[in-house]
């Protein structure tokens, strides 16, 4: 019973390991589209300014493929995106004191009260 449940937790441990490359795959995700994924989500990080990323884009590939094209675009706006909204979350948590947080909060209410009455 013990032996099973441990085999069970490492079963799970790796499975939290997969890749996006691997998840997308599993998820039916064509190889090239997977392929553009990953090198467009690499690019995006760079883009948004983290220093481990790397531009990367089989531009032949690129300009032939379709879905690694497709799945270059998506990856690069998925994961800039991603990126910048971290960075705005974190500089809110260092820099923002509670007046700024209430006043994002009351103009988001405003927003979402004008888009209800429209």
């Amino acid at each position: 019973m013990w032996r099973s449940a441990v085999m069970l937790c490492a079963v799970l441990g790796l499975a939290g390991c997969q890749s996006t490359h691997q998840d997308l795959l599993a998820k039916g995700y064509p190889p090239a589209f997977a392929d553009g994924f990953d090198d467009g989500c690499s690019s995006g990080r760079q883009a948004a300014g983290v220093i481990t990323g790397e531009f990367r884009k089989n531009v032949p590939r690129y300009l032939k493929d379709r879905q690694y094209a497709e799945g270059w675009e998506d990856g690069f706006r998925q994961c800039k995106a991603m990126r910048e909204s971290e960075e705005l979350r974190d500089y809110k948590e260092r820099h923002w004191d509670d007046r700024d947080r209430d006043w994002q909060q009351e103009k988001d209410r405003d927003a979402a009260r004008a888009y209800r009455s429209q």
